[in-house]
Formats: structure tokens, C-alpha cells, sequence
């Protein structure tokens, strides 16, 4: 069979550089899994390696995608058993495509009980999120998030509550966030409201911020010096700098730690995940058929949005 991929050759706003190209799959290499894709997401994370942001290390021409789940059609016999079974194919060729091959010993086992739109979502932010809380505790400790109805957001704020977090406020920049961050015990924060931000920054010891620009910088004034500023994104576009020595700002980018962790290490990570997934509540999903990838991004670019356009690989 072909395989339908979504390939850019140069760099660029993604609509302007991706396109749809079908081909025989190449050989697989004797270590890898051959993995037929079913669903994979949108998320910023896909999209800014296409802009160029990371050119250094993005060799071109590349597949757009870093996540997403699918059934292993192919595996080396130490790997017969998962055969016909459902894998994140990770750390191997970009996941926007139909067949996607990737080491065996980096592939994530789906549990059984993981429905497949929950698993294709199951590594960029939740893998960030957890390995966040991780590096700054919130036991005990008031803790805001920023562009709050984000994915990994979201999620950081769960898992904070339920990790003893004295409480967690959620700056948001659309109303239709407030009610959903409420609802996961969430304190929504409207971001044009200067007063609150500052309020509620004047009470934070833990900061996870994926904004930057003038938003960081009006937190960082504010808020307690023996706090922590953990920056993750710079979703408005602008860096930031700091007025004063204190609090501490760590920068927190999960490839950075991701190198260091041998293939057991990896999936000890996802053993962890997977229980705190299931008891998480998670944004809702829009599909798109792979084909239709144009509208997939344009969906993620609505202001506002409350869903997350996932691609679905499936002819």
C-alpha cells in the first residue's frame, strides 16, 4: 500500500510548506516497528519545528507530527507479540503519515482499557505536565498556570490538585475557558482582568507558564521572590525578561530530558501515565480526515477553542 504523508521540504508557516505526498513505504529497518497510524493531534508542538524554530536540529526534508497511536503491522521476532497490537510510535519518523516505523524498544503499549483518541494524545503534554511536577512539587503550594486552557495546562492543573497543591489558579484569555477550568477545580483568571492576574500572582509559589512576553514579565513583578518561574512556551511569540534577581526562573523543555532516559526509563514514564490519564478529564476531540489537514489547522488556530483537532489517518 502507499503512504499518504504530510512532508515539508522547506521551512514556512505550515500551510504554506506542508503538503500531501503518497509513496511506497521504504524498507524497514531489522530493529524497528512498522505501525499503521490511526489517529494523531495538532498541537504547537507539531506545528513551530515547520516554521523553522528549530532548524539545527530539524534535518529536512522531514514528516510533520511528533505524536499519535496505531496497530504494529510489522515487528523483528523479539517483538512478534506486538503484532496487531496498538503502540505510540515514538522517537522514530514524524506521525502525520499513514505508516509510520519507529524503534521497537521506544514503542508505548496502549492498556487495553485506553481508548485510542486518549492515547494518540498521551505524550506531548502529558509527558510534559508530569515530568513538570516532577521538577517543581506543588505539595502544599499555590500554584498558576498560564494560557490555562491549553492541553498541557489543563492537565498541570489536575495533576497539581491532586499532588496537595494549596490551590490552582488558571489565567485564560477567552471566557468560554472559565467554566471549564471551574469545573477541574481550576480558579479561572480572565487575563485582561490586571487586578486579579496580579492578585493571584502575588500569591503564587509555583508559576508553569507557556506564554512569555508581557504576561511572564507582569507575573514576575509581582509575584513572591522565593517562588519559582517554570517557563515551557512562548505561545504569545515575544520572550521575556526579568526586573530582579529573584524569584527563580527555570526553563523547562522536555527533550532536554529526554535523551537521558534509557528505553526502561521511557516506559516507566508511561506506566506512571497512563493511571493519572484515566482519572483525568481531558478536552474534547474534532476529527479530521488526514486529507483535510488544511481545516485540521485552521481549527487549532481558532481563538477560543475548546476541542482538539485530531488527525485520522484511515483512507
Amino acid at each position: 500500500m502507499n503512504n499518504l504523508a504530510l512532508w515539508y521540504r522547506r521551512f514556512g508557516e505550515p500551510e504554506s510548506v506542508l503538503h500531501a505526498e503518497s509513496s511506497v513505504p521504504a524498507l524497514r529497518q531489522p530493529g524497528d516497528l512498522r505501525v499503521r497510524m490511526l489517529y494523531s493531534p495538532v498541537n504547537a508542538s507539531d506545528l513551530i519545528p515547520v516554521t523553522g524554530a528549530y532548524r539545527h536540529r530539524t534535518p529536512l526534508p522531514a514528516v510533520a507530527g511528533y505524536e499519535g497511536v496505531g496497530v504494529v503491522t510489522q515487528a523483528p521476532d523479539s517483538f512478534s507479540q506486538m503484532l496487531g497490537t496498538r503502540v505510540l510510535p515514538l522517537r522514530g519518523q514524524g506521525t502525520w503519515q499513514q505508516v509510520v516505523d519507529c524503534p521497537a524498544e521506544y514503542a508505548i503499549p496502549v492498556p487495553e482499557d485506553i481508548d485510542s483518541l486518549l492515547a494518540a494524545r498521551a505524550y506531548i503534554n502529558p509527558l510534559a505536565a508530569q515530568m513538570m511536577l516532577d521538577h517543581a512539587p506543588p505539595n502544599g503550594k499555590t500554584v498558576l498556570l498560564t494560557a490555562a486552557g491549553s492541553d498541557c495546562a489543563i492537565l498541570l492543573g489536575q495533576w497539581a490538585r491532586q499532588a496537595g497543591a494549596k490551590a490552582v489558579y488558571g489565567i485564560h484569555r477567552s471566557p468560554v475557558h472559565a467554566e471549564r477550568l471551574a469545573a477541574r477545580g481550576i480558579i479561572p483568571v480572565a487575563q485582561q482582568d490586571t487586578a486579579a492576574v496580579n492578585a493571584a500572582a502575588a500569591r503564587a509559589d509555583i508559576v508553569f507558564d507557556a506564554t512569555g512576553g508581557a504576561l511572564a514579565e507582569t507575573i514576575l513583578r509581582v509575584m513572591p521572590e522565593q517562588g519559582e518561574f517554570v517557563c515551557y512556551g512562548l505561545l504569545s511569540g515575544q520572550t521575556f525578561r526579568q526586573q530582579r534577581a529573584l524569584p527563580r526562573v527555570r526553563w523547562f523543555h522536555i527533550r532536554n530530558y529526554l535523551d537521558a532516559l534509557s528505553a526502561e526509563a521511557w516506559q516507566a514514564e508511561f506506566h506512571r501515565l497512563w493511571p493519572r490519564l484515566r482519572a483525568s478529564r481531558y478536552s474534547d476531540i474534532t476529527l479530521y480526515p488526514l486529507t483535510e489537514w488544511q481545516r485540521a489547522l485552521s481549527a487549532y488556530r481558532e481563538a477560543g477553542r475548546t476541542g482538539k483537532p485530531v488527525l485520522a489517518m484511515g483512507d
